[in-house]
């Protein structure tokens, strides 16, 4: 009877440690993959909420150019003079310092 308790006890610790590499496995998805990702994401979003006028601006298409006007949603960018688009603001792929040389200039 004592063999048949310790030999279930000693095949549930094995199954447990049989968890172990999956446990690692998320781990080191969690911390060179998702968390890094995640950052990167959070940067973005301040970056983007963080525009104002006069600032260049790169959207995801690959429009460069200068924003004239900041709503909650949506920003108008100058891409050549006299032409002005409406872009929403989650479109935006990075955004430059006005004293960058402007695209439209």
């Amino acid at each position: 009877m004592l063999d048949y308790l310790a030999a279930a006890g000693a095949s549930g610790t094995e199954s447990l440690l049989g968890f172990v590499p999956i446990i690692g496995m998320i781990a080191i998805f969690w911390f060179l993959i998702i968390r890094p990702q995640m950052r990167q994401q959070k940067q973005h979003r301040e970056k983007v909420a963080s525009v104002k006028p006069r600032d260049q601006v790169v959207t995801t298409s690959g429009i460069v150019g200068k924003v004239t006007k900041v709503d909650d949603d949506y920003i108008e960018v100058e891409i050549a003079k006299g032409v002005v688009v409406k872009v929403v603001k989650s479109m935006i792929g990075d955004v430059t310092s006005p004293t960058a040389k402007p695209a439209n200039d």
